[in-house]
Protein backbone atom coordinates (compact mmCIF):
# COMPACT_ATOMS: atom_id res chain seq x y z
CA UNK A 1 0.00 0.00 0.00
CA UNK A 2 0.99 3.49 -0.64
CA UNK A 3 2.14 5.98 1.66
CA UNK A 4 -0.23 8.34 0.90
CA UNK A 5 -3.15 5.92 1.29
CA UNK A 6 -1.65 4.57 4.82
CA UNK A 7 -1.93 8.36 5.93
CA UNK A 8 -5.42 9.34 4.36
CA UNK A 9 -6.94 6.51 6.36
CA UNK A 10 -4.92 7.46 9.59
CA UNK A 11 -6.34 11.05 9.14
CA UNK A 12 -9.98 9.54 8.44
CA UNK A 13 -9.44 7.58 11.64
CA UNK A 14 -7.45 10.41 13.85
CA UNK A 15 -7.94 13.23 12.59
CA UNK A 16 -5.19 15.55 12.64
CA UNK A 17 -7.56 18.67 13.48
CA UNK A 18 -8.41 17.14 16.74
CA UNK A 19 -5.15 17.88 18.15
CA UNK A 20 -4.38 20.67 20.54
CA UNK A 21 -2.97 23.83 18.72
CA UNK A 22 0.73 23.38 20.04
CA UNK A 23 1.14 20.16 19.54
CA UNK A 24 3.54 18.64 16.55
CA UNK A 25 2.36 15.76 15.06
CA UNK A 26 2.11 14.19 11.36
CA UNK A 27 5.15 13.58 9.15
CA UNK A 28 9.03 13.98 11.29
CA UNK A 29 10.34 14.76 8.05
CA UNK A 30 9.96 15.09 4.24
CA UNK A 31 9.36 10.98 2.52
CA UNK A 32 7.85 10.16 -0.44
CA UNK A 33 4.25 9.83 -0.44
CA UNK A 34 4.18 7.29 -3.62
CA UNK A 35 6.78 4.74 -1.61
CA UNK A 36 5.06 0.95 -1.19
CA UNK A 37 4.79 0.45 2.73
CA UNK A 38 4.85 -3.53 3.82
CA UNK A 39 5.08 -3.10 7.94
CA UNK A 40 4.49 -0.45 10.05
CA UNK A 41 6.17 -0.30 13.82
CA UNK A 42 4.37 1.43 16.58
CA UNK A 43 6.72 3.38 19.33
CA UNK A 44 5.92 5.57 22.47
CA UNK A 45 8.68 7.60 21.94
CA UNK A 46 11.50 6.70 19.14
CA UNK A 47 15.73 6.81 19.23
CA UNK A 48 17.84 7.43 16.84
CA UNK A 49 19.67 3.57 17.22
CA UNK A 50 16.07 2.02 16.35
CA UNK A 51 16.35 4.44 13.10
CA UNK A 52 17.13 1.47 11.08
CA UNK A 53 14.33 0.10 9.38
CA UNK A 54 14.06 -0.94 5.46
CA UNK A 55 12.31 1.53 3.29
CA UNK A 56 9.17 -0.41 2.97
CA UNK A 57 8.63 0.36 6.47
CA UNK A 58 6.26 3.01 8.37
CA UNK A 59 7.01 3.86 11.60
CA UNK A 60 4.32 5.61 13.76
CA UNK A 61 5.06 7.58 17.18
CA UNK A 62 2.83 8.71 20.10
CA UNK A 63 5.56 11.49 21.33
CA UNK A 64 7.17 13.36 18.41
CA UNK A 65 10.59 12.49 17.77
CA UNK A 66 13.45 14.64 18.98
CA UNK A 67 15.58 14.43 15.97
CA UNK A 68 14.30 13.78 11.77
CA UNK A 69 14.00 10.18 11.58
CA UNK A 70 15.38 8.43 8.20
CA UNK A 71 12.43 5.87 7.79
CA UNK A 72 9.19 7.61 7.10
CA UNK A 73 7.66 8.82 10.33
CA UNK A 74 4.22 10.10 11.24
CA UNK A 75 3.01 10.98 15.01
CA UNK A 76 -0.33 10.88 16.28
CA UNK A 77 -0.33 12.62 19.81
CA UNK A 78 -3.04 14.58 21.29
CA UNK A 79 -5.60 13.58 18.49
CA UNK A 80 -5.07 10.10 19.99
CA UNK A 81 -5.70 11.16 23.35
CA UNK A 82 -8.59 12.90 22.76
CA UNK A 83 -10.57 10.96 20.38
CA UNK A 84 -13.65 8.94 21.43
CA UNK A 85 -11.89 4.76 21.46
CA UNK A 86 -8.84 6.35 21.42
CA UNK A 87 -6.32 6.12 24.54
CA UNK A 88 -8.13 7.00 27.22
CA UNK A 89 -10.56 4.18 26.40
CA UNK A 90 -8.06 1.70 26.48
CA UNK A 91 -7.10 2.51 29.62
CA UNK A 92 -10.25 2.72 31.19
CA UNK A 93 -10.75 -0.50 29.31
CA UNK A 94 -7.37 -1.91 31.24
CA UNK A 95 -8.90 -0.56 34.42
CA UNK A 96 -12.24 -2.41 33.86
CA UNK A 97 -13.85 1.14 34.37
CA UNK A 98 -17.20 2.66 32.36
CA UNK A 99 -16.89 6.13 30.82
CA UNK A 100 -19.44 8.78 31.50
CA UNK A 101 -18.17 11.87 30.53
CA UNK A 102 -15.30 13.62 29.73
CA UNK A 103 -12.35 14.93 32.24
CA UNK A 104 -12.06 18.23 30.56
CA UNK A 105 -14.48 19.37 28.85
CA UNK A 106 -12.43 22.17 26.84
CA UNK A 107 -10.33 20.01 25.22
CA UNK A 108 -11.87 16.32 25.71
CA UNK A 109 -8.05 15.27 27.53
CA UNK A 110 -9.32 12.24 29.96
CA UNK A 111 -12.38 10.47 30.85
CA UNK A 112 -14.57 10.63 34.22
CA UNK A 113 -15.99 6.70 34.75
CA UNK A 114 -18.23 5.28 37.22
CA UNK A 115 -17.18 2.82 40.19
CA UNK A 116 -19.27 0.31 42.04
CA UNK A 117 -15.97 -1.12 43.66
CA UNK A 118 -14.25 -0.38 46.89
CA UNK A 119 -10.89 0.83 47.45
CA UNK A 120 -9.42 -2.73 47.92
CA UNK A 121 -11.06 -4.26 44.73
CA UNK A 122 -10.04 -1.14 42.27
CA UNK A 123 -5.99 -1.52 43.91
CA UNK A 124 -6.27 -5.02 42.69
CA UNK A 125 -6.85 -4.25 39.36
CA UNK A 126 -4.14 -1.82 39.04
CA UNK A 127 -1.79 -4.18 40.82
CA UNK A 128 -3.04 -6.91 38.35
CA UNK A 129 -1.81 -4.75 35.53
CA UNK A 130 1.20 -2.31 36.13
CA UNK A 131 4.03 -2.39 38.31
CA UNK A 132 5.74 0.45 39.90
CA UNK A 133 2.53 2.31 40.84
CA UNK A 134 2.87 5.21 43.17
CA UNK A 135 -0.26 6.75 45.51
CA UNK A 136 -0.59 9.67 47.29
CA UNK A 137 -3.62 9.83 50.07
CA UNK A 138 -4.55 5.87 50.08
CA UNK A 139 -7.57 5.73 51.24
CA UNK A 140 -8.93 2.72 53.44
CA UNK A 141 -9.54 -0.95 51.71
CA UNK A 142 -13.02 -0.39 52.22
CA UNK A 143 -13.79 3.12 51.20
CA UNK A 144 -16.04 3.12 48.51
CA UNK A 145 -15.32 4.28 44.86
CA UNK A 146 -17.90 6.08 43.06
CA UNK A 147 -16.23 8.26 40.91
CA UNK A 148 -12.40 8.11 39.21
CA UNK A 149 -10.68 10.28 36.07
CA UNK A 150 -7.85 8.81 34.05
CA UNK A 151 -5.66 10.77 31.71
CA UNK A 152 -3.12 8.70 29.54
CA UNK A 153 0.07 10.94 30.30
CA UNK A 154 0.53 13.45 31.71
CA UNK A 155 -2.24 14.22 34.04
CA UNK A 156 -0.70 14.47 37.42
CA UNK A 157 1.85 16.78 37.06
CA UNK A 158 -0.79 19.64 35.86
CA UNK A 159 -2.00 21.48 39.16
CA UNK A 160 -5.28 22.40 37.04
CA UNK A 161 -6.25 18.87 36.65
CA UNK A 162 -5.51 18.30 40.46
CA UNK A 163 -8.30 21.29 41.13
CA UNK A 164 -10.78 20.21 38.01
CA UNK A 165 -10.86 16.64 39.79
CA UNK A 166 -11.78 17.83 43.02
CA UNK A 167 -14.08 20.06 41.60
CA UNK A 168 -15.67 16.83 39.55
CA UNK A 169 -15.57 15.23 43.12
CA UNK A 170 -13.50 12.42 41.61
CA UNK A 171 -12.76 10.19 44.51
CA UNK A 172 -9.21 9.19 42.62
CA UNK A 173 -7.16 10.61 39.38
CA UNK A 174 -5.19 7.94 37.54
CA UNK A 175 -2.60 9.50 35.39
CA UNK A 176 1.27 9.62 35.06
CA UNK A 177 4.08 12.36 35.79
CA UNK A 178 3.30 13.04 38.95
CA UNK A 179 5.43 15.78 41.21
CA UNK A 180 5.97 16.83 44.64
CA UNK A 181 3.94 19.88 43.68
CA UNK A 182 0.72 18.07 42.81
CA UNK A 183 1.15 15.42 45.62
CA UNK A 184 1.02 17.91 47.83
CA UNK A 185 -1.76 19.57 46.59
CA UNK A 186 -3.55 16.40 46.66
CA UNK A 187 -2.97 16.10 49.92
CA UNK A 188 -4.35 19.52 51.23
CA UNK A 189 -7.57 18.92 48.73
CA UNK A 190 -8.15 15.19 50.59
CA UNK A 191 -8.02 13.74 46.73
CA UNK A 192 -6.38 10.40 45.86
CA UNK A 193 -3.62 10.21 43.18
CA UNK A 194 -2.34 7.08 41.80
CA UNK A 195 0.77 7.83 39.59
CA UNK A 196 0.84 4.70 36.93
CA UNK A 197 3.85 6.12 34.51
CA UNK A 198 3.96 8.00 31.81
CA UNK A 199 4.38 5.29 29.54
CA UNK A 200 2.83 2.80 31.63
CA UNK A 201 -0.76 4.57 31.52
CA UNK A 202 -0.20 5.30 27.37
CA UNK A 203 0.63 1.82 26.00
CA UNK A 204 -2.35 0.48 26.26
CA UNK A 205 -3.53 2.76 23.95
CA UNK A 206 -0.76 1.88 21.69
CA UNK A 207 -2.59 -1.79 20.77
CA UNK A 208 -5.79 -0.02 20.72
CA UNK A 209 -4.13 1.52 17.99
CA UNK A 210 -2.96 -1.15 16.30
CA UNK A 211 -5.99 -2.68 15.93
CA UNK A 212 -7.32 -0.18 13.56
CA UNK A 213 -4.33 -0.60 11.43
CA UNK A 214 -4.68 -4.00 11.28
CA UNK A 215 -7.81 -3.24 8.90
CA UNK A 216 -5.20 -2.53 6.52
CA UNK A 217 -4.22 -5.39 6.19
CA UNK A 218 -0.23 -5.01 6.66
CA UNK A 219 1.87 -6.39 9.14
CA UNK A 220 2.11 -4.01 12.07
CA UNK A 221 3.64 -4.46 15.78
CA UNK A 222 3.86 -2.48 18.75
CA UNK A 223 7.33 -1.95 19.91
CA UNK A 224 7.50 -1.55 23.54
CA UNK A 225 10.49 0.15 24.97
CA UNK A 226 9.91 2.30 28.89
CA UNK A 227 12.84 5.11 28.53
CA UNK A 228 12.72 4.77 32.80
CA UNK A 229 13.45 1.60 34.29
CA UNK A 230 14.72 0.17 38.04
CA UNK A 231 18.11 0.57 38.92
CA UNK A 232 19.32 -3.52 39.93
Amino acid sequence: MKLNEIIKFLDDEMPRDLALSNDNIGFMGDYDLNQDIKSIKIFMDLYPKDDNFDENTLIITHHPTLFTPKTPTFTIHSNWDIIKGGANEALANKLNLEIVESFDKKTNIGRICKSDYKFNEIKEIILDNFHDVNIVNKPKNDKPIKKIGIISGFGLKNPDYIKMAKENNLDILISGDLTQETAILAINLDLTLIDLGHHNSEIPGLYYLKKIIEKLDIDCEVIDKNPINKLQ
